[in-house]
């Protein structure tokens, strides 16, 4: 990877539909080079994929809850069905196995606290775990998918009229 895949990965992360040609333009290359960087790019698993960023507000999905969890089972089939039934929660945006003080780590997003709470029952009946506790975001200071990139260029940002 070198500095100009680093640039067009550093564009695609702040705006993902841009063209190949704006693409292009900002990095100095033609559109073919380009776009056969970003195949490259998508094959070799750097690019995960290209999605859009939804508002939870606005969809009326305005509680995040992290939820620690502790387990006295850490048996691989243990694992596999908690991880499988977890998994499968639409609630839970991101699921982490840890080290230190607590097991398991989610980010939880729903409506309000009483969807928290059947979310919660659902949760507690799927398996025997030792401790389960939920702290309640009061405000989201920071939230970025942007990745820090290795020495990543400055990159300018684009007016919305492409200018």
């Amino acid at each position: 990877m070198d500095a100009i895949d680093l640039k067009i990965l550093a564009l695609l992360q702040n705006d993902a539909t841009l063209s190949i040609a704006q693409i292009g333009e900002r990095v100095g290359l033609s559109q073919t080079p380009c776009w056969k960087r970003i195949q490259r790019l998508e094959a070799d698993g750097v690019i995960d994929r290209r999605v859009a960023v939804l508002d939870p507000v606005k969809l009326g999905l305005g509680l995040t809850v992290f939820v620690s969890i502790e387990t006295n089972d850490h048996s691989r089939e243990w694992l596999e069905r908690f991880a499988a039934t977890v998994s499968g929660m639409p609630e839970v945006l991101e699921f982490y196995r840890m080290a230190g003080d607590v097991d398991y780590m989610l980010r939880v997003v729903v409506a309000d606290m009483q969807a928290y709470d059947a979310f919660y029952k659902r949760l507690i009946a799927v398996l025997p775990l030792k401790n389960v506790t939920s702290r309640f975001a009061m405000e989201k200071v920071k939230s970025t998918t942007a990745l820090p990139l290795p020495t990543a260029p400055f990159i300018q940002p684009v007016a919305a009229n492409g200018k």
